[in-house]
């Protein structure tokens, strides 16, 4: 029988590539590790250097074969073979704990050895030649380390507990298959005395079929610290390539023995298999039940948790930070829920504090619940305050308050903070799924981050209504404030009126200060029934309106006022009504101070603004009221006042841009100066505000 000697050196050569491939992994893994703060461990150094030998002693027979320099590939395998044993004793010794069973495994290689070194001396007396030749020591040696290998590595398996040898069984094969595969290859060439070339070629193909066994058994096992990642996506939709394939290849196999077999229909049967085949192939790969039961298969078979929870953990937040317009809150809360275990289904149920039941808020695939859930349904204890998901099938009783909701399968509970806000009720998942505490742990996580979503949404809300209404007490307190003014303005007038009404130019006056109050306050309340405050900031001349609130203040309140300006014709942009209402406020109360005295008012033009100064000559205020009680809403020293006016006069100020200082000392009197933005004569200005 002929033999291709250049296949010898391409197998191993590959064999090389796949176990130089797989240290490298394994060491970027141990130093990433050790990055993170986490041990390397001493099993992946030692995985490391057994796979690195092998690469070696591969790597040599592919370079060295057919030289003279073989011999060092026959070395190199003995450290590769030296390597494994280690690797395994490492393990052995981690696993097995008791000492009278470390005992037992080595006094089983030591006898095991001594059988080998007496075996040599049998074999020169039963063949009738040396048997203890240079030749013979070389095989003798890897045959007993082979050996070795397979005792301990049945030892490593059967006294590890049952329920962890799923880490170890991948390993258990593959090495075990190595080695027994070098005890059938030297016991060949001890008996015929000579090494079979066939069988030497075949071992580079079994190692490397070994490779990927030894690197999934790493990734299985997290003690050993390897942490070797494997992408579910990669292997998910590598299998699914390789199972459809598969199944194309049979299909036309099927095909072509159809069309050799003579028929004259032979092409046309061949031809519609394949497409038979493509279109079931497409029809199972865009399925999402054979999708869901493939990635159940590849988690439970190749994967040491069946989840890749960083994955999950984005796949949660991604879909419950979605944008608004791509799906509500609620169906987005069901969905990231639904995911965990690929259902495809779900009802949300929510309860809002000042609730007692549990009000249908969403569905997703599934009929709207009509029924709230009361607290007092069965299935509200199960939940055990929101840390127990809840198989209903199992719990008959407490799909009575669930009725109308198809293929309801789980609850899973959402807690916040300890509290039960509510549950999402999942129907039966695409394929069947095996609920296990990782499942359990992992919905609980994803329940409580949606709780948190839920109960965030609700406290914006809770605090958009809350903005609102202040908005609204806001608006009614600066109404209310201003009708008391104009009720000032109007008692003022009738005061004044049972000493002037004979008087003709008291009578104009009065006619239209009573024509201008009607107007506020119809204007006022007009603001009340407005949804929002809006003011319009036109460019307002500030001497006219000054001037104004001056000759409305001297007609209500019998004060002199007397007004100065620097001659300078910029505007200001706000709304009238609010400028206004701003100047009375500040020139009443400026009156008031002043007693008999007078008010003045100073307008003029300062770096791009305007500044308008109302002094008095009154008592004045200390820096402590000022600071504490003048501008805090509903803070007042006065018998009928209600403390807004000071307030509302800086915030509309501040609203067109400008401020209110204070100028201020005891006995000395008062100085309110107003700070606007200059607006050059000519310019258009018009803008609304919400208030």
């Amino acid at each position: 029988m002929t033999f291709d000697f250049s296949a010898v050196a391409w197998l191993h050569g590959v064999c090389a590539l796949a176990y130089g491939f797989l240290s490298v992994l394994i060491l970027s893994r141990l130093f990433s590790g050790a990055k993170d703060g986490n041990s390397r461990g001493r099993t992946g150094i030692w995985l490391t250097v057994a796979c690195l030998t092998t690469a070696l002693w591969a790597g040599a027979v592919a370079v060295l074969w057919g030289s003279h320099h073989i011999a060092i590939a026959a070395w190199l395998e003995l450290a590769r073979t030296v390597a494994w044993y280690g690797f395994i004793l490492h393990l052995y010794r981690q696993s097995v704990t008791a000492q009278r069973q470390m005992m037992q495994a080595f006094t089983t290689m030591g006898l095991l050895a001594l059988l080998l070194v007496g075996g040599l001396p049998l074999m020169e007396a039963v063949f009738d030649h040396p048997a203890t030749t240079l030749a013979t020591i070389g095989p003798v040696v890897k045959l007993g380390f082979a050996v070795s290998s397979v005792l301990l590595l049945e030892n490593l398996y059967f006294n590890t507990a049952p329920e962890a040898r799923w880490h170890i069984n991948l390993l258990c094969i593959a090495l075990g298959g190595l080695f027994l595969y070098d005890v059938m290859m030297y016991a060949d060439a001890l008996l015929f005395r000579r090494l079979s070339l066939p069988l030497f070629t075949g071992r580079a193909p079994a190692t490397i079929v070994a490779a990927p066994l030894i690197a999934l058994a790493a990734a299985r096992a997290r003690r050993w610290k390897i942490d070797i990642h494997v992408s579910r996506d990669v292997v998910f939709h590598s299998f699914t390539l390789i199972a459809a394939g598969i199944f194309l290849v049979s299909i036309g196999v099927t095909g072509e023995i159809v069309r050799r077999g003579g028929a004259e229909w032979g092409y046309v049967a061949e031809v519609t298999l394949i497409f038979a085949g493509l279109l079931t192939v497409a029809v199972l790969v865009t399925s999402g039940s054979v999708r869901s039961r493939l990635r159940f298969l590849l988690a439970d078979h190749f994967f040491s948790s069946r989840y890749d929870y960083r994955r999950e953990w984005m796949r949660c937040i991604d879909t419950l930070t979605a944008p608004e317009a791509y799906v509500g809150l609620h169906k987005r809360a069901i969905l990231a829920v639904a995911q965990v275990v690929d259902s495809p289904a779900g009802v949300l149920f929510v309860r809002a504090p000042e609730d007692v039941a549990f009000q249908w808020a969403g569905s997703l695939n599934m009929p709207a619940a009509t029924e709230p859930v009361p607290p007092g349904s069965p299935l509200v204890p199960l939940f055990r305050d929101g840390d127990w998901t809840v198989v209903l099938s199992e719990v008959p009783a407490a799909l009575d308050g669930l009725a109308g909701l198809p293929r309801a399968w789980l609850a899973v509970p959402l807690n916040h903070f300890g509290s039960l806000i509510g549950f999402v009720v999942l129907a039966e998942s695409r394929a069947p799924f095996r609920l296990e505490r990782e499942a359990y742990d992992l919905l609980r996580v994803v329940g409580r981050e949606v709780a948190s979503r839920i109960a965030e949404q609700r406290a914006a809300q809770i605090l958009d209504q809350t903005r609102q209404l202040r908005e609204y007490s806001q608006r009614f307190a600066f109404v209310i404030h201003d009708i008391k003014n104009v009720s000032g303005q109007l008692s003022m007038l009738l005061t004044n009126a049972e000493v002037h009404a004979d008087n003709p130019e008291f009578q104009r006056d009065m006619l239209v200060t009573v024509r201008a109050s009607v107007g506020k306050i119809t204007r006022l309340l007009s603001r009340l029934q407005a949804d929002r405050q809006e003011r319009s900031h036109t460019l307002v001349a500030p001497l006219e309106h000054v001037q104004a609130m001056a000759e409305a203040c001297r007609i209500t309140r019998s004060a002199v006022v007397a007004v100065h300006d620097d001659g300078h014709k910029a505007g200001i942009a706000i709304d009238p009504e609010a400028f206004d209402a701003v100047l009375t406020h500040l020139l009443n109360n400026a009156a008031e101070a002043s007693g008999a005295g007078t008010v003045t008012v100073d307008l003029r033009h300062e770096n791009m603004s305007i500044v308008i100064d109302i002094a008095d000559r009154g008592p004045g205020m200390t820096p402590e009221f000022v600071r504490d009680a003048l501008f805090r809403p509903f803070s007042t020293t006065k018998g009928g006042g209600h403390g807004i006016g000071a307030y509302q006069a800086r915030e509309l100020l501040r609203d067109a841009g400008g401020d209110l200082l204070v100028l201020t000392r005891i006995g000395e009197g008062t100085t309110m100066r107003l700070l606007l933005p200059a607006v050059p004569t000519g310019v258009a200005v018009s803008v609304a505000l919400e208030g």
